[in-house]
Formats: C-alpha cells, structure tokens, sequence
C-alpha cells in the first residue's frame, strides 16, 4: 500500500483560494470516482442504465458509452443506437462548444474528475467504431464512413499537426466503404496496412457478409505521482490473442488488428503515460506563492486568479474513469455468402494456438437478401 503524503502546511494565498473554492468542492474532499449504489439485479446491463440513470452530469457519457458496449453484444442494436448517438451528441459539443461544460471538458485548470467526461482518445474512438458498426448494420455506409474517419482522427491532434492515427481497423473500414459506394478505398487501405504486419485482405466490393470480432479486456486507469497527477494504464494482455470463425465448414481467419493496450498507451507509436505537467506545476507554484498573491493561470498575477476554478487547479489529481468494458482486440472479415441461414463456429486461441472451449460457440449465421449482413461477435458477450 502506498504510504500516506506528508503534510504540508499551506501558505496564507493557498489558504485563501481553498476556502474560497471549498462550495465548489463540497462532496469532493477527493476525485475518486465512485459508480453510482443501485440494487443488485444479476445483469450487467440492467444495472448500468440503472447508474446511468443515477450518475451526476458530469459522468453522464461513460455510463452511455459502457451501456452502449453492453446492448451491442447483446444484440439490443436500438438501446446501442440510443445510448451512442446521446454520448456522441455531447462529446461534439464538448470538444468544440463555447458552454461552460465545454470549456470546463477542455481547460487545464478544473480539476480531472469533476470535468464532463469525454474519455481518452481510445475511449472516443471507440464510440465512434462502434456507431460506424450500427450505421453499416442499417444500411447507411456512408454514415459509417464518417464515423470510421472520426475514429482514426480521436487518436490525432490535427490542431496541433501531431500524433497521427495508427488505428489499423478505423481507417481500412473507411476505404471498404468508400469502395462499396463506388469509390476508390486504396489509399485508405495502404495508410491501414502501414499500421500492421498482419496482411489485410484486398477490397471485395460485392463481399455481402461483414463479420466484426472482439477479444480480451481492455485497458484500465489508475493515478500515481505525489499528487496522484500522472495516469497510467493498467494493461493485462489477454489470453485469447486470435479467433477463427467456421462457416459451412469453411475457416474465416479473425486475427487481432488493432489492440486497446497499445491505443491507451502510446500516441502515434510513442509510450506516453500521461503527466498532468501544468496542474503539477500549479500547485507547487501556488504552494510557493508569497502571501497575499494570487496565482493565476500561467503563473501570473490577474483579476481572475482567486476565482474557485484556479483554486481548483490546486487539486492536479488525474481523472481515473474508465470505459471499463471495453476489449482488447479488435477483428474483422468480409466475405460472401449466399442468403438464407449458414451453420458457423467461432473459435478463439490463445498465444500457443490452443483452442479455448470456455470462449467458443456454435452460431447460426442469417444471411439477407439485399445489401450487406453484420454480424457482431464479442468474446465479452454472455454465452
């Protein structure tokens, strides 16, 4: 167990911008999060619209995010939509809008936890892949197409012209469906397959069966530091690392092109554990500050700088939610099929190539008589 952090006695302008801020943090003597109480009901997805239900403004979008993944392996597509086009709909408006919220989900100098959550861009991009999944699932690539492009930008700063994607899947879904609609995919497809050794399949434009497989447990947030300012991730690599899908005894090979790991956890191929380096050095500049200054943002003196937001700057915890039932892999295969309903096995594996029976299931897959068929596997979804 980490030992207790000494105490420091605050100097009279800390003093001063913390009473000032405490109606701010009432409630908030730390930034744990902590999920909603509701009543056991034996059933994931029950119990997390009940949270959702239940969760302050601020947390509002991580319970739509994690009801969304839930409803999606279940095969309850409506709730997913519902539950997606809500948290997208705000996470726009986060990002870009000029509201309090908005600016608060963007500043340096309100603390983690008690902005809206938006997610990490892994987090967001995935929301985005899986309301592309639905949108093809209805019919309405080209919908899909932007939200497979919105995808791979979550994991690029085009403002500040760095980190470029290097999702695999996000961007050679772009290119599918480009080609589907009559375009040319090609350039999608190489920036893709520049973002893995596995070899991705050409282009079929008249493949009519889009099979989409997830596996293993994703990413997870903690905070270390003396300050508990720096978020890290607790990756657990999984045991299932490849899957097969059999249909009329025919083998669909499902290996893993992008992993949730590797997303949390680097940006544009470079580790980076985030270190909230300016709230970091906020509150030693604060803990400094001779008395009667106060410390506005940037460290300068100004008219706002004993205003409860800069005292809550004091406060350089990291924001520890997590989208908690997310996977690790993500997989994918396009292929034809006849319609009318196909007899199929899905298989996982794990790094020796053992088969692991515990994950595995017989399926029946239905195929449509128009347009294309999606299929959702999930090595998370309940058997």
């Amino acid at each position: 167990m980490k030992p207790p952090a000494p105490v420091r006695r605050a100097p009279a302008a800390a003093l001063l911008l913390m009473l000032a801020a405490l109606p701010y943090f009432a409630g908030c003597t730390t930034f744990v999060h902590v999920p909603p109480t509701v009543p056991a009901a034996g059933d994931a997805l029950t119990e997390d619209e009940a949270r959702l239900a239940k969760s302050p403004p601020q947390d509002r979008v991580l319970w739509e995010y994690r009801v969304a993944a839930e409803a999606l392996r279940r095969g309850e597509f409506p709730e997913a939509k519902r539950q997606l086009n809500t948290a997208l709909a705000a996470l726009g408006g986060l990002l870009s809008g000029p509201d309090d919220a908005a600016r608060r989900a963007r500043g340096y100098f309100a603390p983690e936890a008690v902005k809206t959550f938006v997610g990490e861009p892994y987090e967001r991009a995935m929301a985005y892949y899986y309301r592309g999944i639905l949108y093809w699932r209805d019919g309405e690539l080209d919908n899909a197409r932007v939200c497979f492009h919105s995808a791979a930008l979550s994991d690029t700063d085009p403002a500040a012209g760095r980190y470029a994607s290097d999702y695999v899947l996000p961007d050679y879904l772009d290119g599918l469906a480009t080609a589907k609609l009559g375009g040319d995919g090609a350039d999608a497809r190489a920036r893709a397959q520049t973002h893995t050794k596995l070899p991705l399949p050409a282009y079929d434009p008249a493949a009519n069966v889009l099979c989409f497989v997830e596996y293993g447990r994703g990413p997870l947030k903690y905070a270390t530091g003396p300050d508990n300012e720096q978020l890290r991730f607790e990756t657990t690599a999984s045991s299932t690392v490849s899957g097969r899908l059999t249909v009329d005894g025919q083998p669909v090979a499902l290996p893993p092109y992008d992993d949730l790991d590797f997303q949390a956890t680097t940006r544009g191929g470079r580790v980076m554990d985030y270190i909230l380096n300016n709230k970091a050095v906020f509150k030693s500049t604060t803990d400094a500050a001779p008395a009667g200054a106060a410390i506005a943002p940037g460290g300068a003196q100004g008219r706002n700088a004993g205003a409860p937001e800069n005292a809550a700057a004091a406060w350089p915890a990291a924001d520890t939610r997590t989208w908690d039932n997310l996977p690790q892999y993500l997989s994918f295969a396009a292929f034809r099929l006849a319609p009318g309903p196909h007899p199929a096995r899905l298989e996982f594996f794990d790094a020796q190539g053992r088969l692991m029976p515990e994950f595995s299931r017989n399926l029946t897959l239905m195929v449509k008589s128009g347009g294309d068929t999606v299929i959702f596997l999930s090595e998370l979804a309940k058997s």
